[in-house]
């Protein structure tokens, strides 16, 4: 009987929780613990969850003898003493409890959860493992502001994307056209979750009408995916044209169609045609469909200055094209290749005639030269007695002929 021990429970219902007391008589325990149980330690590990999701709580022990566990909030509650519930609420069940082993879930986690939970195995002392529930605040999508439609060219607009709830704070991005640009962010703390702005400064112009700015929310909650929102600018801006010609040199008799191309917002529509400042002469023959002027057969009296108009409430704009109508028979033929060839094989063979030639006259010519030598050289005391012999005997110096080719 000595290892004998008796517990007694009393509940004491209270609106939402339930108190459980145990009791162990001394003259049957003595409130020593066993030297089996001085070896006994519960284990717990720590959790990270999304605010929404369910939290599993796990407290292990390696060897137990009948000893009971006991799981209790932040707060000290105690959620359950064994496989008994004794904090009434729906959202904490019971997943499995064994002697070793006590399990708990608790569904549809709030920020208001986090916190350190407390494992106790009820051995003398008791002793108590602690594991820490990390709540992840999940951002709301985000929202753009400060975007009007429609737009002018020239205007200066910020947009700023915000979302809240993120904990920790989120990452906001910004993408123009899925290409990634920076904004300037600012995080701001609201309780246990986080409020980011993104703000872009843009100077619109014509080249922003249907661009798409999407803000890109990533968070460590998000796992699988991402939160985002997109916004398109619509700019309006006074239209400017151009004409396109379907043939780059018109000849008489050819058919040629010239399109007036007008870009603005909104749509130029429809466009003027009109020659030399006044009207389109002989409109049998020359036809306007739309945008488009088509010459069916030119002629020489075709020549002249087209011109497109074309005007929105923002402004009004214009081209120009020059039709200057050539004669077919005018204009040069294809060159003679037989001609060049004769004239470059002609100039070949007077070149070679002029090379012999003038080899044969550097064959024959011939130049000579005098050379004089200092006689008596040899026998002069000095250089300047040799030099005086050597100018006497210039008279008499035999003349020697050197030749050269």
């Amino acid at each position: 009987m000595t290892n004998l021990f008796y517990q007694i429970h009393y509940k004491i219902f209270c609106p939402n929780v339930t108190f459980i007391i145990a009791w162990f008589p001394n003259e049957m325990s003595g409130f020593h613990s066993t030297k089996r149980s001085q070896g006994q330690f519960p284990i717990v590990q720590n959790m990270t969850v999304t605010e929404g999701g369910i939290a599993n709580l796990t407290c292990r022990v390696e060897h137990n003898d009948n000893t009971s566990l006991q799981w209790s909030n932040p707060a000290q509650q105690t959620l359950f003493f064994g496989d008994k519930k004794a904090l009434r609420d729906n959202r904490i069940e019971l997943v499995r409890a064994t002697s070793q082993e006590l399990t708990i879930s608790i569904s549809e986690v709030t920020l208001a959860d986090e916190g350190m939970y407390t494992c106790s195995l009820f051995t003398m002392p008791v002793k108590t493992a602690k594991a820490f529930l990390t709540v992840l605040g999940v951002p709301k999508k985000p929202e753009i502001n400060g975007l009007t439609k429609p737009l002018l060219e020239g205007d200066q607009i910020t947009l700023t994307c915000v979302t809240s709830g993120s904990k920790p704070a989120a990452d906001v991005r910004w993408f123009k056209n899925e290409k990634e640009i920076k904004g300037a962010k600012e995080v701001n703390a609201s309780g246990k979750t986080f409020t980011v702005k993104s703000s872009l400064q843009l100077l619109v112009n014509r080249h922003d009408d249907g661009v798409a700015y999407t803000c890109r929310v990533d968070h460590v909650s998000l796992t699988a995916t991402h939160e985002e929102t997109t916004q398109v600018l619509e700019v309006h801006y006074a239209p400017y044209v151009e004409i396109k010609h379907s043939i780059p040199a018109p000849l008489e008799g050819q058919y040629l169609k010239l399109e007036c191309v007008p870009h603005g917002n909104p749509s130029p529509d429809p466009v003027l045609w009109t020659k030399d400042g006044g009207e389109l002469p002989d409109l049998d023959r020359v036809i306007v469909e739309g945008r488009e002027l088509t010459f069916m057969s030119l002629n020489k009296t075709d020549n002249g200055t087209y011109r497109c108009e074309a005007t929105n409430h923002l402004g009004t704009s214009h081209a120009e094209y020059k039709l200057v109508v050539k004669d077919p028979n005018a204009l040069p033929g294809p060159p003679d290749h037989a001609l060049i060839g004769g004239i470059v094989a002609v100039v070949v063979f007077a070149t070679l005639c002029l090379i012999i030639v003038l080899g044969r006259y550097l064959a024959r010519h011939k130049g000579t030269y005098l050379t004089n030598e200092a006689k008596g050289a040899d026998d002069a005391p000095d250089a300047d007695t040799a030099i005086i012999n050597a100018d006497g005997n210039h008279a008499h110096a035999e003349e020697k002929k050197e030749y050269f080719i």
